[in-house]
C-alpha cells in the first residue's frame, strides 16, 4: 500500500479531485456536484485549507481551497511530482456479470492498475448493463481512482458484442485470454506476453465461461490462452487475480 509522494511527505488521498481540462498553476478552478458535497460536508474543510487537485493531463497540483458553497473554488499552488505511472497500458475485458459483481471488478481494477474497462456480452453471459450501471461503474472507477492515488480515472466503456471485441485485438501489443481448458500456465503465459508490451488486453469470460467456439476465434486472432490454475475463479476475482499477477511480474 502506497502512503507517500516521491519527495516523502504524505498523500491525502481522501483530499483528492478530478477536474475536467487542463490546467496551470495560479488557476482557480471550480469543484461541483458530490465533490464539492464532500469537501464541505464529509471533510468539514475550509478556506485555506489544502486539497490536491488532478486534471485531465494527469497533472497534480496542491491547491488551497479559496472558497466553500455551492460549490468548492481552489487556486492551484504548485505541481506535484509524481514517480509511479507503468508505461504499461493494461485494459480489461470483462464479460458483463450478474447483479453487481462488475462493481468489484471496476473498483478492484482500478486500484490495481487498469487503464479501461471493455465490458461484453457472449454466448453464456447472463448480465445485462443498464445506462444506470454504466454510470454506477463510471463513478465507482472516479472514486477508486482518488482513494488510490492514481493520476487518471480509468474508462469504463459501454458494453459490446463479442465479435466487436474481437475486431479490438489487433490494437493490443499483446492479449491474454483467461480460458480454463487452456493448457498454459499464467506464468507461461505472462512472462511470453509481457516483455515488450505497452498495451496489454486482459479477457476474462461470463460465469458459464467461454465456448470453444469463442476460445478458438480469439486464438485465431492471436490471443495467448491461458489457465489460472487448478480451481475455477468467479468472473469478478479472475480479472483481479491477473491484473496482481501482473503487478508483481512488472515491479
Amino acid at each position: 500500500m502506497r502512503s507517500g509522494r516521491s519527495d516523502g511527505s504524505p498523500v491525502k488521498t481522501a483530499r483528492r479531485f478530478f477536474v475536467e481540462g487542463t490546467h496551470e498553476i495560479g488557476n482557480v478552478i471550480a469543484i461541483d456536484g458530490s465533490d464539492a458535497r464532500k469537501i464541505a460536508r464529509v471533510l468539514r474543510l475550509s478556506p485555506g485549507d489544502r486539497i490536491e487537485i488532478v486534471d485531465s493531463a494527469a497533472s497534480a497540483f496542491a491547491a488551497s481551497i479559496a472558497s466553500v458553497g455551492r460549490d468548492v473554488r481552489a487556486t492551484l499552488l504548485e505541481r506535484r511530482v509524481q514517480s509511479w505511472p507503468t508505461a504499461l497500458r493494461i485494459d480489461v475485458a470483462q464479460a458483463v456479470p450478474k447483479g453487481r459483481r462488475m462493481d468489484f471488478v471496476v473498483e478492484k481494477g482500478t486500484e490495481l492498475g487498469a487503464s479501461a474497462f471493455l465490458p461484453f456480452y457472449c454466448e453464456r453471459g447472463i448480465g445485462r448493463a443498464s445506462a444506470e450501471k454504466l454510470d454506477r461503474w463510471r463513478r465507482i472507477a472516479r472514486a477508486s481512482a482518488q482513494q488510490s492515488g492514481r493520476l487518471e480515472v480509468p474508462e469504463v466503456n459501454a458494453p459490446i458484442r463479442y465479435d466487436a471485441l474481437l475486431a479490438l485485438f489487433n490494437q493490443y501489443d499483446r492479449v491474454v485470454f483467461a480460458w480454463e481448458l487452456a493448457e498454459t500456465s499464467v506464468r507461461e503465459a505472462l512472462a511470453a506476453a509481457l516483455p515488450g508490451a505497452q498495451r496489454l488486453l486482459l479477457v476474462v469470460g461470463p460465469e458459464g465461461g467461454f465456448t470453444h467456439a469463442e476460445a478458438d476465434a480469439a486464438e485465431r486472432r492471436g490471443a495467448a490462452m491461458t489457465s489460472l490454475g487448478a480451481r475455477i475463479l468467479r468472473t469478478d476475482t479472475a480479472a483481479v487475480a491477473l491484473l496482481a499477477v501482473i503487478s508483481a511480474f512488472a515491479s
